[in-house]
């Protein structure tokens, strides 16, 4: 590949919480780069997926979703979203098909009333949706935004996605990448084993736990015989989270740390020694330390 023919670009992945924007960025990158849940309001930083495609390097930004913020967190997580669409060459604005125009698209929908950037629609979850009902959903906002293009997928099918990622490489601009080849994503390792374990906590307890909580990476050993030794500790407000996520005789935690060990391990590539304790902080989200630790910005 010659520098004349590379290209290099920045996608800003919006859209209301559970709209299926990391299982897409996850696709396009071919690889576990943002965490997955069922629950709402998990991707809190603005991680960032590199997805090559030709001789493009597309910069995919998974933008936390945006929600009606209640507290600082929320506002830094929604400041971050509309951070990734505003420094972004294209916006990829992710629709849950099955979900429809509701409150938190709606939000949205305004807000890129005025925007200055290419939009790009994306109808995802295609696959849970009867046709009548998508070419409605398609045409209404297409009137709404007038958006440049209008994709229907399902990312976790992975119906329609190569067709994507094809158009999304094809529209970047001309310039040199702005990362090695073999990086998949901006974010740290210690940043991704925090967020795989966190993905753990909401994976098994969100129907007991309130999602505010966060994992942080206290120290990170890598020891000579090539594994490595990484101490975490899970936070939440309450005595009473701190008994679910531990579990009868510690039984949770253990369960949350092997899983946690297994999905950091294969991202790190070699044999990893997780170590969890929780600690209760009615207070975690007003420690500017923390904020820094998640890649989010502290806001006043």
């Amino acid at each position: 590949m010659t520098e004349k023919t590379a290209r290099a670009g920045f996608v800003a992945v919006i859209g209301a919480p559970n709209a299926g924007k990391s299982t897409l960025v996850n696709a396009l990158v071919g690889q576990k780069v943002a965490i997955v849940s069922p629950k709402a309001q998990t991707t809190r930083a603005r991680l960032m997926g590199i997805a090559l495609e030709d001789a493009a390097q597309i910069l995919l930004v998974d933008t936390p979703g945006i929600f009606e913020p209640r507290r600082r967190l929320d506002r830094a997580m929604v400041a971050a979203a509309w951070g990734g669409a505003g420094d972004a060459d294209l916006i990829l604005l992710v629709i849950d098909a099955d979900a429809g125009i509701n409150r938190a698209a709606e939000r949205i929908l305004e807000g890129l009333s005025e925007r200055e950037h290419p939009l790009w629609i994306v109808l995802n979850k295609v696959d849970l949706v009867k046709k009548e009902k998508l070419l409605g959903l398609s045409v209404q906002l297409t009137e709404r935004l007038n958006p440049d293009k209008v994709f229907m997928i399902s990312a976790s099918q992975g119906d329609g996605v190569p067709d994507l990622k094809s158009a999304l490489a094809a529209a970047m601009p001309d310039g040199p990448w702005l990362y090695p080849e073999d990086d998949v994503s901006d974010a740290t390792d210690r940043m991704i084993a925090a967020e795989l374990t966190r993905e753990q906590v909401v994976n098994q307890l969100h129907q007991e736990l309130p999602y505010a909580t966060v994992v942080e990476t206290e120290t990170w050993e890598d020891r000579p015989d090539g594994s490595t030794e990484i101490r975490q500790q899970i936070l939440v407000e309450r005595d009473s989270q701190k008994a679910i996520v531990i579990g009868k005789g510690g039984s949770r935690l253990k369960s949350i740390g092997a899983a946690a060990r297994e999905e950091i391990a294969h991202h790190l590539g070699r044999k990893v020694h997780l170590y969890l304790h929780v600690k209760v902080n009615p207070r975690w989200d007003e420690d500017r330390s923390i904020y820094r630790e998640i890649g989010l910005e502290w806001s006043d």
